[in-house]
């Protein structure tokens, strides 16, 4: 396995950031790093860490230069790299959230036009959709929205000239090669194909979130009857999603 610490940068982010950016690519190999970096940031920090940030091949550290030195900071993340070893990586066993999804219709109102622009059939672009795990790269844009890697350019399109003002809460779309789906009810510039009842984001729960960075999501697809079903059982607060492991 390439030894991609080697070619690690520490960069300045004003006077109380610090980003430790791996390689200016998107990769799973970059990312696990970054997952492996911000556990052992979470797990061992030190006094002056305010906040820990992974995104996609970077971590950004922001800390309180009147408890902690940069100095200081640098020598304890470089001591944290050093703990990093290829075969822990190779061990992970991720978990994958599977997320039930009703395609088309009133949920999916988009779908026809993605199966037009690639040429494939509805029934195809929902099967390649379905067909695997995409990885969580990064959560932003709006509280638990998944920036996901993976999906089949064959089913990519490119993202709406002008987005829409409202997408519902749960709307699963895709955008340029890119998918994923909406929390909660923001604007949005990605092609609608279907929606989930369950919801990703729990502001009143301890864990606010339903996966994290490093985790996997995989869509099923499940009917109407299947959704309504669901989406009373996640009102109730009885649904509990399907939860399985990498091997």
């Amino acid at each position: 396995m390439k030894d991609y610490k080697s070619e690690v940068k520490m960069l300045d982010a004003g006077e109380y950031g610090l980003v430790i950016e791996f390689e200016a690519v998107i990769s799973p190999e970059i990312n696990a790093l970054v997952q492996q970096l911000t556990k052992l940031l979470v797990h061992k920090t030190i006094d002056g860490i305010i906040e820990v940030v992974p995104t996609y091949k970077s971590v950004t550290v922001y800390f309180n230069p009147l408890v902690v030195t940069r100095e200081c900071l640098l020598y304890f993340i470089k001591k944290l790299l050093a703990e990093i070893k290829p075969q822990d990586m190779d061990q992970l066993t991720p978990k994958i959230v599977h997320v039930p999804v009703c395609y088309g219709g009133v949920f999916g109102p988009d779908l026809e036009f993605v199966a037009r622009y690639t040429g494939l059939s509805s029934r195809e672009v929902t099967t390649i959709h379905t067909s695997m795990p995409y990885l969580v790269y990064m959560l932003g844009f709006t509280p638990g929205f998944p920036y996901l890697g993976g999906m089949s350019e064959r089913i990519a399109v490119p993202r709406q000239e002008k987005p829409r003002s409202k997408i519902p809460a749960g709307s699963v779309g895709i955008g340029g090669n890119q998918t994923g789906f909406y929390p909660i009810e923001s604007p949005g510039e990605w092609w609608l194909i279907g929606r989930t009842p369950i919801k990703a984001f729990h502001p009143s729960n301890t864990n606010p979130f339903l996966f994290a960075a490093g985790d996997y999501l995989h869509f099923v697809e499940i009917t109407m009857e299947q959704y309504f079903i669901i989406r009373r059982e996640v009102e109730a607060g009885k649904y509990v999603p399907e939860i399985s492991y990498m091997r």
